[in-house]
């Protein structure tokens, strides 16, 4: 059993930057493959990024390669997105996720976050 906790998100100015973290608690965090979506509303659950239980491999959708960052520090149990040239399109609420799998497929991720609101405004 995995719970996660999101933070770091809030208001800010389009081309600006935002530090998501998640907070990790339970077991054996560093065997799990880590994953940041989002969800706009109106909108599903869009992937974002993913990285290895070791930190060694990532992937990014395009809609935010290049601008945004995913890293995880298994000492301390957390993983992190960093979000530079932000957009007015980024808006959600920002979502941790942990899947045993290598996968950017929603349904694969077994444990989730709460989520954590970003606005972007122009």
């Amino acid at each position: 059993q995995v719970q996660l906790v999101e933070s770091g998100g809030g208001l800010v100015q389009a081309g600006g930057s935002l530090r998501l973290s998640c907070a990790a608690s339970g077991r054996t965090f560093s065997g799990y493959t880590m994953g940041w979506f989002r969800q706009a509303p109106g909108k599903v659950h869009e992937f974002l990024a993913r990285i290895t239980w070791d930190g060694g491999i990532t992937y990014y959708t395009d809609s935010v390669k290049g601008r945004f960052t995913i890293s995880r520090d298994n000492a301390k149990n957390t993983v992190y997105l960093q979000m530079n040239s932000l957009k007015p399109e980024d808006t959600a609420v920002y979502y941790c996720a942990a899947a045993i799998s290598w996968t950017s497929r929603r349904q694969e991720y077994g444990y989730w976050g709460q989520g954590t609101q970003v606005t972007v405004s122009s």
